[in-house]
């Protein structure tokens, strides 16, 4: 068996490829960006490593020391302000490269299909130039590109389930855009195989599903699997799918970007023959992904609480919105002052009181839209209108029996508020 380092073990792909790893005999040591480990990855060897540590190289020798493979699974399909792709595709990975080529330590690269000769995207260019890197360096290597990998906390599985699961699905287009995924079991049985023997070394292997899929067909197929029936499917003009691009393009976490639908229309297919053979079946098809009634269930209930969870906080921000625009002078300012002397607010007080308190709630309402880690948010707005209700409580108690129930209402929201905090935490914790 061997000693093996999985860099980026903490992502989707990594930490899946770290468990079947082990479970095939292998001594597995995670590279992982942040430590500790995510829960998953618990009780496994751990060290440091990140492309973008400025003693990345220099750590390589003392932190690759007695190890027999390298397999790098990071990446990423956006750039942002801290993680570009030449850093972390392109650079990191030759830095790698080659001192495990130096050191006579084996190596499976983990790229994309579409990073050929073709690419057409930054995305697919910078994995294409660390694959040619690594080849040109040693054939004791492999250069694994699956397409759309599919599996419980992958972000690509977790987008096509709620788009399957919405009342009315958009197709861009006519929805013939081609894709052919592959389950995440299929794709680490497959990586295991890769490791345990040298046939493929210098080689590109392509890792996909059965057939190749029209998206309209996936999310058709998706449907089926997740028990939510045949659907409605809504055809967007390709111009405005174009214009809707242009505009992700400029919005850190939207949904599509050029680069994304250039990918989109390329088609993310490619013959099944190398899956097979390292697998010696065929893989699953896209209605075998969940591989029991149970799992199918667990997608579906993930797949509904996405959208509803959207929903939900899109209606708490409504809420605070509305609750600070009216209090800023919609509301007469006089009948405000009128309940903050109830209270004991008055004078300049009462003035900084009211003003202070619509903003914050203003403030709530675009944090809630916008801020990307909630959780210490949700708990300033529970505790918020939890001193609301009993200062209202205490001074103003009418208010419980007014037949608008704006003090029994607190409840509800803060149950909302609780169930956003529960499942963002979870949801945090599964995909560190």
């Amino acid at each position: 068996m061997s000693n093996i380092v999985i860099v980026g073990a903490s992502g989707f792909i990594g930490r899946n490829l770290a468990i079947a790893l082990a479970d095939a005999g292998h001594s597995i040591t995670c590279g992982i960006r942040y430590l500790p480990l995510p829960r998953e990855l618990r009780g496994f060897n751990s060290i440091k490593l990140d492309y973008t540590d400025k003693n990345f190289a220099d750590d390589l020798e003392q932190n690759l020391l007695g190890i027999d493979v390298v397999i790098n699974s990071v990446g990423i399909l956006r750039e942002n302000d801290a993680q570009s792709f030449s850093t972390l595709h392109q650079l990191g990975p030759q830095t790698l490269f080659s001192f495990c080529a130096a050191a006579g330590i084996r190596i499976i690269q983990i790229s994309a299909l579409g990073a050929d000769e073709n690419a057409t995207t930054s995305y697919h260019r910078s994995k294409k130039a660390a694959d040619d890197f690594l080849l040109s360096l040693t054939h004791d290597a492999v250069i694994v590109q699956p397409s759309l990998v599919y599996g419980t906390g992958g972000a690509s599985a977790k987008l096509f389930n709620l788009i399957a699961s919405l009342p009315v699905i958009p197709l861009p287009g006519n929805g013939n855009q081609t894709i052919q995924p592959i389950h995440i079991a299929d794709l680490t049985s497959a990586i295991v195989t890769l490791v345990n023997q040298k046939e493929f070394h210098g080689q590109r292997v392509h890792l996909v599903g059965p057939t190749p899929l029209t998206l309209h067909e996936y999310f058709r197929e998706l449907r089926r699997m997740l028990e939510f029936g045949p659907g409605r499917f809504i055809h967007i003009p390709l111009p405005l799918v174009e214009l809707g691009a242009r505009i992700g393009t400029t919005l850190p976490h939207a949904l599509l970007d050029l680069d994304t639908w250039k990918m989109l229309k390329r088609g993310n297919t490619s013959n099944s023959s190398d899956t097979i053979k390292l697998l010696k079946h065929e893989p699953r098809a896209v209605r075998n992904f969940a591989s029991s009634a149970e799992e199918a269930k667990n997608f579906r209930i993930s797949a509904l609480l996405s959208w509803l969870m959207l929903i939900i906080r899109l209606s708490l921000a409504t809420v605070w919105l509305i609750a600070g625009i009216v209090s800023l002078g919609i509301y007469p300012i006089e009948e405000s002052y009128e309940l903050l002397e109830r209270v004991g607010i008055t004078g300049i007080f009462a003035t900084w009181t009211l003003y202070s308190a619509a903003t914050m709630d203003i403030c709530f309402g675009l944090a809630t839209l916008f801020l990307k880690q909630r959780q210490t948010l949700w708990i300033a707005q529970a505790m918020l209108i939890i001193v609301y209700t009993l200062v209202i409580t205490i001074y103003l108690p009418e208010f419980w029996l007014h037949p608008f129930g704006p003090l029994v209402k607190n409840l509800p929201i803060l149950a909302l508020i609780l169930v956003l905090y529960q499942l963002e935490k979870t949801d945090g914790l599964y995909h560190r």
